[in-house]
């Protein structure tokens, strides 16, 4: 073979490193340029002679490369046509030429720039010898056979191949009809001499040749093994086997096989493992890019997170927990030493299915605190749930999976959260419940609740049951009268009433002072706050059951007293009832107080209310007329009710009463309760109205020492009422000596504090007559008062 005729050219050229594309001589093509020092040399080869080497990078992943990162042999190529695209970029179409070889980089700033030696030839000085030709032959053969396994590429081309006289332009142009990595096509164009490039060429197209028959073989595999209408099935199949033949893993099957591993681990029982196992199943045969896949993974890690054989050890002490609950709570007796027969009964029962406790009280008065500490006494984990506006079903029982997006419910959620079986699961505000077109969440609850039931609750989402009998449940409530009565049911209830004076006294001292004073980074010499100072706070500042708003307004007073620390650089701030003024402003509420005298038709009523107990003043006014009755101050249904109960009374026994029998068509009479802005309702004030009504008629005055609550019939028979704890302390705060309670609610002085209770006179009566023996004043009385 002879020497080939090359003729080597030295030239100084512009170059630009390309990306994931070689380019070869006697090959037209365009491509996109961004980089600007890429964008610099072809200004500076249009500015010439629009010539121009093109070099391939070996990684395209730099983005500014140095000498290193490109190869030394490219092409020199004619810059044909230029573009300017929006975004800066231009496009760009060249015609390879000849190769060129780097000798040595002159330049590197604004642009590459090289000594390039360009070889250059004749064609008509070859002498194509027997080795070339049969060489030659042999590629023209593979690529024949090339482009019958490999439909992309036209039979056209093969006959523009044929013609091809010139050895090394047949190479380089079936290099550019081919598909190769930029190692075998750099390979290809530094190889000079022509029978080497033909051999090279021959062993890659060999190669080639043999991959297309190895994907052509898969192929037929496959297609017999699906139909028509198995689409994607069969792409999903496909890409197993061409990554089997290659000895690839597939990366769906390695992570279902993780889901299998991790399932295998965890005790969970027979039937959630069998579901679990078959959308793991189901995960090898989904296509990776279904969104299907998503859905499957997710359900799989809520599975896999879910604490099916997790649970902390109960630690039941009694005595621990009665700490526990006096530290963080005062007063409460009654609710402490429920919550301690619970915790006793758990440690005789370990499997006891124990009630759902329902802590009903005022706000602020320390339930969802009480749960926290019931969690802590047990050493369980504590979540809480609000229940608060709920009205979605969904968000008790989950989403089923057809739905976008769906998810399990916030039992579950909340059950993930713990990371435990038997957490301490509270239930906040339960009385809030709401109910609309998706659902009633109070019916999904009903399972939750249910000791025989929770067994097998069952989310939506989920599809398996999980065992909610580890969990103790309680709830909160603010009243029962919201709370539907299948779920109220279910629940075993807890009355915390609002706190006394004392008791409030003692909860600043104990708990909220100290609080509030680490919170504002205070210390106990910072602020020296006297006791009746205190007392004032609780009487004139707030009006609740609970200690909310006390915290708010020790917070507020911390605060003020921080900045005059700051401003005024003093240390010890000291406030009284004096200065109290100061820090919280005029005082919001007046302590409700006795009236001065025993007035006629004025009586004290007890009332209950979601934030506690409060005094009643029922005013009554008898006026010449024609027997109109009058009811103001905002009544409900029921305290109309209870009014016209009492006339009833009256008229009928107005002769024993000594009330002129034709009142009703002579006098008009006018029932009112101050503060009418405020809406009243319930039946506690049913003896409280007659007992004014009675008065007013008579004109006999009524003991304001005296405060009653009981509802009345037309017979005189006193009903008893509820929240009787509450109403005393009311009573207790007004200064009332005497309070008049029905019968029937003798059980629930156990309830009142002993202090109170020697404090003041218990009447329990069971009919009007006996109310009006001890609320009006007899003549006897007005005289010896005289």
């Amino acid at each position: 073979m002879k020497e080939i005729p090359y003729v080597i050219e030295k030239k100084t050229l512009p170059f630009i490193p390309l990306r994931g594309i070689s380019i070869f001589p006697h090959m037209v093509i365009h491509f996109d340029v961004g980089r600007e020092k890429s964008i610099n040399a072809l200004e500076k080869a249009m500015v010439e002679d629009s010539y121009i080497l093109l070099c391939t990078q070996k990684d395209a992943k730099i983005d500014e490369p140095k000498i290193e990162d490109f190869y030394h042999v490219g092409t020199v190529a004619k810059v044909k046509q230029m573009l300017k695209l929006p975004g800066g970029s231009i496009r760009v179409l060249v015609e390879g030429i000849n190769r060129g070889k780097i000798i040595e980089v002159v330049q590197e700033e604004p642009h590459f720039e090289a000594e390039v030696e360009e070889l250059t030839y004749d064609p008509d000085l070859i002498e194509k010898d027997k080795d070339i030709e049969a060489a030659m032959r042999l590629v023209i053969s593979d690529f024949e056979e090339y482009t019958t396994l490999n439909n992309r590429i036209s039979s056209d081309v093969l006959l523009t191949i044929s013609d091809i006289e010139d050895p090394g332009r047949l190479a380089d142009v079936i290099v550019s009809y081919i598909f190769l990595k930029i190692e075998d096509d750099q390979r290809i164009l530094e190889t000079f001499d022509f029978y080497e490039r033909l051999e090279v060429l021959h062993i890659i197209l060999q190669e080639e040749i043999e991959l297309l028959r190895i994907e052509d073989k898969i192929n037929q595999r496959v297609k017999k093994q699906i139909t028509k209408v198995q689409k994607e099935y069969y792409l999903k199949e496909q890409m197993k086997a061409i990554q089997k033949e290659l000895g690839e893993e597939d990366e769906i099957l390695e992570e279902a096989e993780e889901y299998r591993v991790k399932l295998e681990k965890i005790k969970m029982p027979k039937e959630v493992k069998e579901k679990a196992f078959k959308e793991v199943d189901r995960l090898y045969k989904v296509s990776p890019h279904s969104a299907e896949t998503g859905v499957i993974r997710t359900y799989l890690d809520w599975i896999i997170d879910l604490p099916w054989d997790k649970q902390t050890k109960d630690k039941v002490d009694i005595k621990r927990a009665r700490d526990i609950l006096n530290e963080d709570h005062e007063g409460l007796v009654d609710v402490k030493e429920r919550i301690l027969e619970f915790i006793a009964i758990r440690k005789l029962a370990n499997n006891m299915r124990g009630p759902i406790l329902c802590l009903v009280g005022p706000p602020g008065v320390g339930k969802t605190s009480i749960a926290r500490s019931i969690a802590k006494s047990l050493n369980r984990n504590f979540v809480r749930m609000s229940l608060g506006g709920v009205r979605d079903e969904a968000e008790i029982r989950g989403h089923r999976r057809t739905y976008v997006g769906a998810m399990p419910g916030r039992i579950i959620s909340s059950i993930k959260k713990a990371g435990s079986k038997n957490p301490v699961f509270l239930f906040d505000e339960i009385d809030k419940l709401s109910s609309d077109f998706r659902g009633d969440p109070a019916s999904g609850l009903l399972e939750v609740l249910d000791p025989e039931q929770n067994t097998t609750f069952t989310d939506h989402f989920l599809e398996v049951p999980f065992d909610l009998s580890k969990v103790l449940f309680i709830t909160t409530a603010n009243t029962t009268a919201s709370i539907p009565g299948p779920l109220l049911d279910r629940m075993e209830i807890i009355r915390i009433s609002g706190y006394t004076e004392e008791e409030k006294l003692q909860i600043i001292i104990n708990h909220l002072l100290p609080k509030q004073l680490k919170e504002h980074g205070l210390k106990e010499k910072n602020l020296i706050i006297s006791e009746s100072c205190l007392r004032d706070i609780i009487n004139n500042y707030t009006k609740e059951a609970g200690v909310r708003n006390l915290e708010r307004n020790i917070a507020n007073i911390c605060r003020k007293v921080a900045k005059r620390i700051v401003e005024e650089n003093v240390e010890t701030v000291r406030i009284n009832s004096g200065n109290l003024y100061k820090y919280l402003g005029i005082e919001r509420y007046r302590l409700d107080t006795l009236v001065e005298e025993n007035q006629v038709g004025v009586a004290t009523g007890l009332a209950w209310t979601a934030y506690g107990g409060e005094t009643l003043s029922v005013e009554v006014n008898s006026m010449k007329g024609n027997g109109k009755l009058q009811l103001t101050g905002q009544l409900g249904d029921v305290m109309k009710e209870s009014a016209m109960a009492g006339i009833s009374y009256v008229r009928a026994n107005s002769e024993i009463l000594n009330i002129d029998s034709n009142f009703y068509k002579e006098m008009d009479i006018h029932i009112h309760v101050p503060e009418g802005a405020i809406p009243k309702d319930g039946p506690s004030a049913g003896i409280t109205m007659a007992t004014a009504v009675i008065s007013a008629l008579s004109k006999i005055p009524i003991d304001r020492e005296v405060a009653m609550t009981g509802e009345i019939t037309l017979r005189g028979r006193v009903l008893p009422v509820g929240g009787i704890k509450e109403k005393v302390l009311a009573a207790n705060r007004m200064g009332i000596k005497k309070v008049l309670l029905p019968i029937e609610n003798k059980k629930d002085l156990e309830e009142i504090p002993d202090k109170i209770r020697k404090k003041m006179d218990f009447v329990l009566v069971k009919k009007m007559e006996e109310v009006l023996e001890h609320a009006l004043i007899k003549k006897d009385d007005k005289d010896e008062n005289n």
